[in-house]
């Protein structure tokens, strides 16, 4: 046992320290540095597995005490391992895939080092014991990730890590303030503990607050605005990982609210049922309109996280008669990490070949290549929920448990709930009409790459004549394990998901489950058939009919009718928060500056005691600063270029320079001016800096709004507590 706690010591904090090695590694060597990345995330791997075969869900853990006060603690349980095993392979299989696919990039240094950190940072969220653990590592994620959007440093990609800052700051600091509510109701964060102290209490406003903070990480609407917007301008591989794993972070938090706070709740059930049941119908409308491979993607990864979050809903729903619900959510999850893995790095080939994602523009691409064809087909027959594909079994429990609860209504009188048997018949159409959304895009995307021809007859030559070189043979490899997983899984689930699902379910509050289910009963089938006739009817009316426009006689192009008006960052969220809320704060402040001048007048010692006061004050300071920081100092110059350590540091180096070509180096001297040298790298960090210092300044803007709510709250609690 002692060997596993230490092992899943160096679980989190291996990558982080394999970051900074890999980056000096990177500054000297950059085929070395993308060994060295790869090795450190298969290690990272093969580590989680044996956790997994040592320790299974016997359970282990370990704890750093007094970090920031409350200390830092871990645990291992069956879903904990098991999705710190899955967000390992995929940071393996995607550190593989970045060997070819950043050919074309810079600042890979940059990339590589945030990448590292941010798997430390995912793998001590999914091994956190406690919300404060979580929260630490949370944050940390959030901040590392950013980099990853604003990797391509142009204005799209630096307004996106704005965005996607933004949602993570404010979703923190609320998330943060449930935290604080929690612990104040309770007296702990330990996560296994939390259902025996939130008995009997009324916990929903700390539950809500986490959520929001949470449910912003996990796309859930209407807080999924950075999904859209971060994915297209991400590189692919940060995008598989965004997508797969990032998002999963935020419902491993609202699973801790659903399954340990408010175990068996119906009304936290119908809450989280009914913004599952918007968040994937409304991914699923948005990636329909899509004419964008990769923002598709994004959007159907908002429409799959509303899936799993109908099947969180159905388990307080269900409550003790919750399995299936408990099982599809899990298997669900697992699922959408793994099709995104592969679909996003499909994405990322044609983005490395072409370097376009527009349908119009990549249309054809796929023809002749009939490997990456069946690739793609994989991951889009799994996520579409086609028999024999693991989608299919997850969608299939999902599904049924929500049959299962309509028979309940109808069958008994004595349920306590909002919902009655019609309106779940209503959201199992929804659901259902949301997986026949998911085969409609997934076929707009196969036939546009793979069937169609490009309507310039020379391009689609050019696509052609890539067939043999691209795609690397590591890159393929990569791709073939993903893609091959979904079919063997979903041929033979009581063998593969099953096991899975047995792994994971204690989490949720499942101890065994003993039921046989005939996934490919016709009953089973009848709700799959029915999805998949939905989507093609989609698909001929909508995506050919409605989504399409007529170039010419023979060509027709795709086009975006999504109205602009419905993009919630532009025309809601950054409105409030960059025009209303400061011209309402500047209004108070305006209020009290002609409240305190009023006052002063009416008053006639007020500007006496007023100017005396601030004089008092100033000249303190200024003797202060004179006598102590600014005494004999010598007056500024301004330097040519650089800055004063960088001059001083260059002209030493210019001296050993010198000195080395006048002895070692007589016959072979070097002329080099480390003063000019020096001073170019510090203007290009400070370039660099300035990019990332913008997107930052939006964050911290928020962030200070955050931290005077907070503060207003807190003040009025201790008033409250007062009276």
């Amino acid at each position: 046992m002692e060997n596993s706690m230490f092992l899943l010591a160096v679980i989190v904090f291996f990558p982080m320290v394999g970051a900074f090695v890999s980056y000096i590694v990177g500054r000297q060597n950059k085929k070395l540095r993308d060994n060295v990345v790869g090795g450190i995330a298969i290690v990272e791997f093969l580590m989680l597995l044996f956790v997994w075969l040592q320790t299974g869900t016997k359970g282990a853990g370990f704890d750093i005490p007094g970090f920031c006060g409350m200390g830092l603690h871990f645990t291992v349980d069956g879903f904990r391992v098991l999705y710190g095993t899955i967000a390992a392979f995929m940071w393996m299989m995607t550190s593989l895939f970045s060997k070819e696919y950043f050919g074309h990039y810079r600042n890979r240094n940059r990339y590589y080092l945030f990448q590292l950190l941010t798997l430390g940072a995912t793998e001590g969220i999914f091994l956190s014991a406690d919300l404060y653990t979580t929260f630490i590592f949370f944050e940390v994620m959030s901040m590392a990730s950013y980099v990853w959007v604003a990797q391509d440093e142009r204005a799209e990609s630096m307004r996106a890590a704005a965005t996607y800052l933004a949602v993570a700051v404010i979703g923190g600091l609320v998330m943060l303030m449930g935290i604080f509510l929690l612990y104040n109701q309770t007296g702990t964060l330990t996560i296994s503990e939390l259902h025996a102290a939130c008995e009997g209490k009324n916990m929903y406003l700390a539950a809500g607050l986490m959520f929001f903070g949470f449910g912003a990480k996990a796309g859930a609407f209407p807080l999924h605005i950075w999904l859209p917007k971060a994915h297209p301008v991400a590189p692919a591989p940060a995008s598989a990982l965004l997508s797969g794993i990032l998002t999963k972070t935020g419902v491993f938090g609202i699973l801790v609210i659903s399954c340990q706070i408010f175990l068996h709740d119906w009304k936290w059930g119908t809450f989280v049922l009914l913004i599952g049941t918007v968040t994937m119908f409304a991914g699923a409308i948005l990636a329909l309109f899509s004419i964008d491979f990769k923002r598709t993607l994004a959007c159907s990864s908002v429409s799959q996280i509303g899936f799993i979050l109908v099947g969180i809903g159905m388990q307080g729903l269900l409550g003790e008669e919750n399995a299936l619900a408990v099982r599809g959510s899990l298997l669900h999850m697992v699922n959408h990490s793994l099709f995104k893995l592969l679909l996003f790095m499909v994405a990322g080939v044609i983005y490395m070949n072409l370097h376009k994602l527009d349908l119009n523009d990549i249309r054809g691409f796929g023809r002749k290549k009939p490997f990456l064809a069946v690739v793609y087909l994989c991951g889009a027959l799994g996520i579409g929920g086609i028999p024999l594909f693991s989608g299919y079994v997850s969608k299939t429990l999902i599904h049924e448990s929500i049959v299962e609860y309509m028979e309940e209504l109808h069958e008994s009188t004595h349920l306590m709930g909002w919902l009655s048997a019609s309106d779940i018949k209503i959201i199992e159409w929804i659901f259902l009409i949301s997986g026949g959304l998911t085969v409609a895009y997934m076929c707009k995307l196969f036939i546009a790459v793979f069937i169609e021809k490009n309507k310039d007859a020379e391009v689609q030559a050019k696509y052609d004549a890539m067939s043999k070189s691209y795609m690397s043979l590591l890159s393929k490899a990569v791709l073939g394990i993903c893609a091959i997983l979904f079919p063997v899984m979903g041929s033979f689930p009581h063998m593969t998901m099953d096991k899975l699902a047995d792994q994971g379910q204690g989490f949720m509050g499942l101890q065994e489950f003993t039921h046989t289910v005939h996934y490919f009963s016709l009953e089973n089938l009848k709700g799959g058939i029915i999805s998949i006739a939905i989507g093609v009817v989609i698909y001929i009316v909508v995506a050919r009919g409605m989504l399409m426009e007529k170039e010419n006689r023979h060509v027709k192009n795709y086009v975006n009718r999504w109205p602009k008006v419905l993009d919630l960052e532009d025309y809601l969220y950054r409105p409030i928060l960059l025009t209303i809320i400061p011209v309402i704060a500047g209004t108070i402040c305006a209020i009290l500056d002609h409240f305190v001048d009023f006052a002063a007048k009416i008053l006639p010692i007020s500007p006496g005691v007023e100017t005396g006061l601030f004089d008092t004050i100033k000249d303190s300071v200024v003797i202060l600063f004179k006598k102590h920081v600014y005494q004999n100092t010598p007056l500024p110059h301004e330097l040519e270029e650089g800055n004063a350590l960088t001059n001083s540091i260059g002209k030493i180096g210019n001296r050993i320079n010198a000195i080395l070509n006048a002895t070692f180096r007589r016959k072979n001297p070097k002329t080099k001016d480390y003063t000019h040298i020096l001073a170019m790298k510090h203007e290009s960090m400070k370039a660099s800096s300035g990019l990332i210092g913008r997107s930052l300044s939006y964050g911290l803007i928020l962030f200070a709004i955050g931290l005077c709510g907070t503060l207003i709250y807190l003040l009025i609690v201790l008033i409250g507590w007062m009276k």
